[in-house]
């Protein structure tokens, strides 16, 4: 079992993630590549390339129903997952999206190079997030709860007929009904005033002037208590010039963990990318096992678990190329 731990698979995780043990993992936390947005590189068929939004959405649910197999029954996936919109235009050319290293544009039947879809129009936001968690729940999930991710420095857009887009969303989804949760790990800091109440400093009497009976006091006191975790997280982008192109801010992720592990657990991530969550897992005292395309990301994913939690105190990471 321990040789199961801090373990990176390098390949397509559709191929890979059955190369870990059953049950093995308290927790999954990741963000997968979304739909038609660029390419990695390295394989034809990429999870994010797919011709139609319904394919991706397939492709995705095949990826975590072996993510459910791995999980202990009691555990959870918080995933992260952004949208896109349809832009259907034929004969216009479109800027190259590439990711660094791979050095690989955007396939032709991308639907960024216009490919028709039939059910969507120009302009369309496409709905991936909600189409996939329903997807999901479909095939056995328990859909717990829809978290924001608010971005207060999101990417600008230069767009005059809609908001800027400055959200995300993670999705928390459980194996089975009962699950493990520690809402007391994430508790966050509650700043106000409100009417009585137990509290350690008192603002002094203030008349109730609203109450219809004349000579009432009630004590307005300020409170510094701790409160359930809120749904709309407030969270800076944070790009990291190591190489990859998307990274989730560690911020994101640390209540994740807190909340769906415990010190000693494993951590799982079939898309490792440059190695945030285990990176966070190691920094909080779980874990990792995962997945990653590109083999070359290994001594980076490597270098940021070191830089974020001492050599002396963690196991050097075996991160094996894949078998399959």
């Amino acid at each position: 079992m321990d040789s199961m731990r801090d373990l990176i698979l390098f390949g397509d995780c559709r191929k890979t993630l059955c190369g870990f043990l059953p049950k093995s993992a308290r927790m999954c936390v990741t963000s997968p590549p979304y739909y038609g947005l660029r390419d990695y590189g390295g394989e034809e068929k990429q999870i994010g390339q797919e011709q139609t939004p319904e394919q991706y959405v397939e492709e995705m649910v095949k990826v975590f129903r072996e993510v459910r197999n791995i999980l202990t029954d009691d555990g959870t996936l918080w995933l992260n997952i952004g949208d896109s919109y349809y832009n259907y235009r034929p004969g216009k050319a479109y800027v190259k999206q590439t990711v660094s290293k791979t050095n690989q544009d955007l396939p032709e039947h991308s639907p960024k190079r216009g490919t028709k879809l039939e059910g969507y129009k120009e302009k369309d936001l496409i709905g991936i997030p909600w189409m996939l968690a329903f997807a999901l729940r479909a095939d056995g999930w328990y859909l717990r709860q829809d978290i924001i991710w608010h971005k207060p420095n999101p990417m600008p857009e230069s767009v005059r007929d809609r908001c800027t887009k400055s959200h995300e969303y993670i999705f928390l989804l459980s194996k089975n009904k009962k699950y493990y949760y520690d809402h007391e790990a994430i508790k966050e800091k509650a700043v106000g005033e409100r009417w009585g109440g137990n509290t350690p400093i008192n603002m002094g009497n203030t008349k109730d002037t609203d109450n219809q009976f004349s000579g009432l006091t009630r004590e307005r006191k300020m409170v510094y208590d701790k409160r359930n975790k809120r749904s709309v997280w407030k969270v800076n982008c944070k790009p990291y010039r190591g190489a990859h192109f998307a990274v989730y801010p560690p911020e994101l992720i640390e209540p994740c963990i807190l909340a769906g592990s415990e010190k000693g657990d494993i951590v799982l991530d079939p898309f490792m990318g440059s190695g945030t969550t285990a990176m966070v897992a190691k920094s909080l005292g779980r874990d990792y096992i995962g997945c990653e395309l590109h083999e070359d990301y290994g001594n980076l994913i490597q270098k940021r678990v070191d830089e974020y939690h001492p050599v002396t105190e963690v196991t050097q990471s075996p991160i094996l190329d894949a078998f399959l």
